[in-house]
């Protein structure tokens, strides 16, 4: 996958239809899963098996062909995000808890109304 360090290790995440990898850096653990070649329901279900790794020092990177707008009102009581236009016409979307979620989000719900 483009725009991983060297040392990111694959790992082995529940629920997962793509690979995802790990490194640290800096004290911060980010998780990294690319989707951009991927149709619904698959984004949506990685960035929910993604976002159940993550806590306060950790993030979570998304790659995807366009920005997953169903996603964003499923998760946004616990987690914040911002989005990043790549070069290549894909998008980055960083992923973080926030400090005092309610820890709201439905895991169980990775399908998209829209």
């Amino acid at each position: 996958m483009d725009l991983l360090p060297e040392f990111a290790q694959k790992i082995n995440v529940e629920g997962a239809t793509v690979d995802f990898f790990k490194y640290i850096k800096d004290g911060l653990t980010t998780y990294q899963f690319d989707t951009s070649k991927c149709g619904p329901p698959d984004p949506m279900v990685n960035a929910m098996a993604g976002l159940r790794l993550l806590d306060e020092n950790s993030q979570l990177f998304m790659i995807n062909h366009k920005s997953p707008g169903g996603l964003f009102a499923k998760i946004e009581d616990e987690f914040e995000y911002a989005i990043l236009d790549l070069p290549n016409g894909m998008v980055k979307v960083i992923f973080r808890m926030k400090k005092g979620g309610v820890g709201s989000t439905d895991f169980s719900s990775s399908c998209c109304a829209g």
